[in-house]
């Protein structure tokens, strides 16, 4: 059984299921695991992680009146809340079927350019922001016809290209947030550019410590932490790099409670951008495969991060973030009150809780379908989300190729 406890209850014998925080900021990185060494529940205590689940079917259970009730629909509620409010009025946007061939074209440039800009950097050549600009807007003009194109491709990499891909990723969900919380084009730019050069910092951490599938040693832990601020001396040294942009490389790791890093800042010592790049490199980490962990699924990403928002993040610009992506964004599994499972492929720009789905598998034959793609905004449709699910508990292995490939 799994129960949700406060960190001041762990105790050697449980069985760790799951930290109630971003796996990025604890040296616990692969799997759950029973607690046998008292160091490692001081390691989560000093994580700033304020709860965990246990599973106590595989160890130690708490004392009576120490576990928390579960927070699913807690967390629900929350997200409901915020796709109920009025959708803004975009621009014109164009089918995603449209958007996806030409962004893939540029992630594919993006990656390239930022592989060689980080190595660059790595054997010691100053950088030059200018020279990613022209990146950014290519960028910005992707999000611009239909955002869902481009952070959709953008969540798809493997692990030898996931800092790069994770730059590309990061400069398009911050572009399309700050269209969201409504900034000026210059503002919206400076954000981007920011997104792609938060984690430059990483060219100076060992490809084997960045990339090792195991537990981390106290040693790699500090190095891995140490990136914001090695970013920010390699940016220091460049040219054409604005105040914004290296900002958001040394604050995109605190949290509002203080128990970020490095200089543990709180709330209203943490900038708008810096507080953007937080949001923005959480969710597209933990939608990635690593090395040490497979990615969530979209709409199970958000649901993780609404139960951190407190204290992790800045909660205007988190429920901006969830309108940007949608309740349930692009590449979602979601159950149909048809009993039917189909995953997400666009947003409407009607309601936040109405995509457009692609049914692929039906609950009742326990077998797929024929696929088909429905409008759940559209006049008439009568079929609703009925509950976001996980792709492991239906075993379907192919979602993110069936999204990706689905109009190309």
């Amino acid at each position: 059984m799994l129960k949700r406890i406060s960190v001041e209850h762990l105790r050697l014998g449980m069985f760790l299921h799951e930290l109630c925080g971003s796996w990025m900021e604890h040296p616990f990185w692969r799997s759950a695991f029973v607690l046998q060494d008292p160091k490692d529940i001081a390691r989560i205590v000093d994580s700033g992680i304020k709860e965990v689940w246990i599973n106590t079917a595989k160890g130690l259970d708490v004392k009576a009146g120490e576990a928390k009730e579960e927070s699913d629909a807690k967390v629900e509620k929350a997200l409901t809340d915020v796709g109920a409010q009025p959708v803004k009025k975009e621009v014109e946007r164009v089918p995603i079927g449209d958007e996806l061939l030409r962004a893939s074209r540029i992630v594919a440039r993006g990656k390239e350019a930022v592989t060689l800009m980080f190595n660059e950097a790595r054997m010691g050549k100053a950088l030059d922001a200018a020279e990613a600009l022209p990146l950014v807007e290519e960028i910005s003009g992707s999000v611009s016809r239909n955002s869902g194109a481009i952070i959709s491709l953008a969540r798809l990499k493997n692990k030898d290209e996931y800092t790069y891909m994770h730059s590309v990723a990061v400069c398009a969900l911050m572009v399309s947030l700050a269209r969201q919380l409504g900034l000026s084009e210059t503002e919206t730019r400076e954000a981007g550019l920011a997104g792609l050069l938060h984690d430059v910092g990483k060219m100076m951490i060992p490809d084997a410590v960045l990339n090792k599938p195991g537990k981390l040693t106290d040693d790699e832990f500090v190095q891995v932490k140490s990136h914001p601020e090695e970013g920010h001396k390699l940016l220091m040294e460049g040219k054409n790099i604005s105040q914004i942009t290296l900002d958001v490389c040394l604050h995109h790791h605190e949290k509002i409670d203080g128990s970020g890093y490095p200089h543990r800042f709180k709330d209203e010592q943490i900038s708008l951008f810096a507080k953007m790049g937080a949001v923005c490199d959480v969710y597209d980490a933990i939608t990635s495969n690593r090395p040490y962990k497979a990615g969530w699924d979209p709409g199970e990403s958000l649901r993780k991060m609404t139960e951190w928002c407190n204290g992790h993040f800045d909660q205007r610009i988190f429920h901006a973030f969830v309108k940007s992506l949608g309740i349930y964004p692009i590449g979602s599994l979601v159950r149909l009150k048809s009993d039917r499972l189909g995953v997400v492929v666009d947003q409407t720009g009607k309601s936040l809780l109405e995509p457009r789905v692609r049914v692929f598998f039906s609950i009742k034959s326990q077998a797929r379908i024929r696929p088909e793609v429905i409008d759940l905004s559209q006049p008439g449709v009568r079929d609703k989300v009925a509950s976001p699910e996980d792709p492991a508990k239906w075993k379907i292995a192919d979602l993110d190729k069936m999204m990706a490939t689905m109009e190309l």
